[in-house]
């Protein structure tokens, strides 16, 4: 009997393009698909592509995709066979999986009692010890009073790390390299684990030095057998979150190979595990990757965002594996039969800038293009026209390439990362490109520290003018410009049809004078200049001359006016002048002004009215896509006016706090 005839049915309790994922492999299937949405999702690609689709809330996740009844009264409305949760939101959550069996209605992931063994990592940790798996020295109890932790940490040994026991992804994870900083740590991670989570509680652990994560993709069904599918390294990481992840891992022998896949199916079954999950390990790489230096993290129990990595190289779709095992079968293979072909890399293209502390960005995708190839696959929930909110992740696609050998992979992935087109919000796209490039990745030399430790040689700081940005966008708002002077003259409309003689081209049956252009870039006032010659128009900006068509840049067009200039991954905004949109606040606070970096929650605010500060001095902490962002005193002065009020939602550029001298 076929999976479908089994499953007829499928609701994807997720968004974005994990849920444009599912639906593609279960409409392979012959699966009816189903999908929720809330206000911001309304007109998403993984609403259209679904067969139906049922509205179930406000923005906000909570009020959304994390509301369990909401979505459990669609499925029973829609007569849904079962519910593939993704990731994040519902997906390791036990009481949802529970729930969905009370209903009738399949869960496609493990069971709920193995959930709750692997979804607290201090609980994991103790479990898989049991199971004779190495775990990171460290303290994993129930104790939370932070003068205990504090003292655990000097007991372990600085550098420590501190989790959130219920934690993923990053969020609620502080590396604390002094005793003295171990408080705000400790805090911060404890309102991450809250807010993301639902739980403040935390471990404390060694941090492993020169540590690489390596993790091992694991499958089971109900008949009691599990396999490993290899491992992939994840080890690229800003902030304890996955920049770019491969698999095979480079440096990874036969030996560790196996010690490692041991250790991973041994986890599983000792939860009783079915379906995908992935057993995450750190391991102490001082010497490269050796069988007695590894040791157990946690267990995520569901897809993970990588997963395509392993698909490219075993062959296997991983999301019909799930619903094949979802649907009573057994797995069909041992682990013999699983073998690897090839190298994959996949990049996480995200919209932040990395300009700006990697800061999430948001807005309208005026345009939108990828690549295309056999060697090239595209996993991406949005296209032109989207827009990226502040209220979910900021993933705008993954990029996934796969060769022969891991340079062929690399090769691949650079190239079509250099052929992708983002316009709107600022993105990590030429700072995946510059990874792809960066000697000690290609050579295999890197951790998790690598990136921290080769930032500004990433292009992860403020870099100069794009000047060749500029100018290609000065001469097209200058031409327009000409051409809308003509059509007025000829009282013609924009709309109407254009004279061949007003061609935008620079075209000129006479030398036509310089021209002095005043242009907005990125929020400040530049002066250019416009000469034309007989080899076509140079435009000059403050330390720079370039020349028409000297350099390869697209343009997108914001609004009449503005465009967006995209020149080797980097995007600049360039727009006429305008005297009247001068940003009077701004003006007169003298760069006294501190303002929401993003959209987002102002969770904390530290200081009040007439309070005198010092620079670097913490004034308040904004949330955005469930991380804390903290705003700092840029110098010393006195505070003359808090405008925004903790627990409320903050707009990007929104005031907050205003010093004085």
């Amino acid at each position: 009997m076929s999976i479908a005839a089994k499953l007829p049915s499928i609701l994807i309790a997720n968004r974005g393009e994990i849920a444009c994922r599912v639906i593609r492999t279960a409409r392979r299937l012959g699966l009816r698909t189903i999908a929720v949405y809330s206000d911001a999702d309304a007109e998403a690609l993984f609403v259209e592509m679904a067969d139906e689709a049922w509205h179930i809330g406000p923005s906000p996740a909570r009020e959304s995709y994390l509301d369990a009844e909401k979505i459990l009264a669609v499925a029973k409305q829609a007569n849904a066979a079962c519910i593939h949760p993704g990731y994040g939101f519902l997906s390791e959550n036990a009481d949802f999986a529970e729930a969905c069996a009370k209903a009738g209605i399949v869960f496609v992931g493990p069971p709920a009692s193995a959930i709750r063994a692997m979804g607290l990592k201090d609980a994991a940790k103790a479990l898989v010890e049991k199971a004779n798996v190495p775990v990171v020295p460290g303290y994993h109890g129930v104790e939370q009073g932070a003068d205990f932790l504090r003292a655990e940490a000097r007991r372990i040994g600085y550098p420590v790390l501190i989790k959130a026991v219920a934690g993923g992804g990053g969020k609620g994870m502080k590396k604390v390299d002094r005793p003295e900083d171990f408080d705000d740590a400790l805090a911060s991670a404890q309102r991450e684990g809250k807010s993301a989570f639902g739980d403040a509680r935390v471990l404390v652990e060694k941090y492993v030095l020169s540590p690489r994560h390596v993790e091992i993709q694991v499958f089971g069904d109900s008949h009691g057998n599990v396999v490993h599918l290899y491992e992939r390294d994840c080890s690229l990481q800003r902030r304890h979150q996955k920049v770019i992840e491969e698999a095979p891992a480079p440096g990874m022998s036969d030996e560790v190979r196996a010690a490692m896949g041991k250790a991973a199916t041994e986890a599983a079954k000792a939860v009783g595990y079915v379906g995908a999950g992935t057993v995450e390990f750190i391991a102490d790489g001082r010497e490269g990757l050796r069988a007695d230096r590894f040791y157990f993290m946690e267990m995520n129990t569901r897809l993970q965002v990588e997963h395509p990595v392993t698909e490219a190289i075993t062959g296997l779709d991983l999301v019909e594996l799930q619903l094949k095992v979802a649907a009573g079968e057994p797995l069909g293979f041992s682990q013999a039969d699983v073998t690897a072909t090839g190298h994959a890399v996949e990049a996480r293209l995200y919209a932040e800038d990395p300009e700006k502390g990697f800061l999430p960005s948001t807005g309208k995708l005026w345009a939108l293009r990828f690549p295309e190839g056999e060697s090239i696959r595209i996993d991406t929930g949005v296209e032109a026209g989207d827009t990226v909110t502040p209220f979910y992740d900021p993933m705008i696609a993954k990029v996934i390439a796969h060769g022969a050998t891991r340079d062929e992979a690399l090769d691949r992935l650079g190239a079509a990362l250099g052929e992708t087109i983002v316009a709107g919000p600022r993105t990590n796209l030429a700072f995946l490109k510059a990874l792809t490039e960066a000697q000690g990745f290609r050579e295999g030399s890197f951790d998790t520290g690598f990136i921290e430790r080769n930032i500004a040689a990433l292009g992860a700081e403020p870099q100069p003018l794009d000047a060749a940005a500029v100018a290609a966008a000065a001469l097209q708002l200058e031409e327009e410009r000409q051409a809308d002077g003509l059509l007025a003259a000829a009282g013609r409309s924009d709309g109407e049809a254009r004279s061949p003689w007003l061609v935008a081209d620079g075209f000129s049956l006479m030398p036509q004078p310089a021209l002095g252009l005043a242009l907005l870039v990125d929020g400040e006032r530049i002066e250019a200049r416009i000469d034309w010659h007989e080899e076509g128009a140079r435009v000059s900006l403050p330390g720079h001359e370039i020349g028409e068509g000297e350099h390869e840049i697209t343009l997108a067009m914001a609004e009449r006016g503005s465009y967006l200039a995209l020149h080797r991954g980097r995007q600049t905004a360039v727009a006429l002048f305008d005297p009247f949109s001068v940003d009077l606040d701004a003006a007169a606070g003298a760069g006294g002004i501190i303002k929401a970096p993003m959209h987002g929650k102002l969770i904390a605010l530290f200081v009040t009215a007439g309070e005198a500060v010092v620079k670097g001095q913490r004034l308040a902490i904004v949330e955005a896509m469930k991380m804390e962002h903290v705003l700092v005193a840029p110098r010393d002065g006195t505070v003359t006016e808090v405008a925004g009020e903790a627990g409320a939602q903050v707009a990007e550029g929104a005031k907050v706090v205003v010093l004085g001298e």
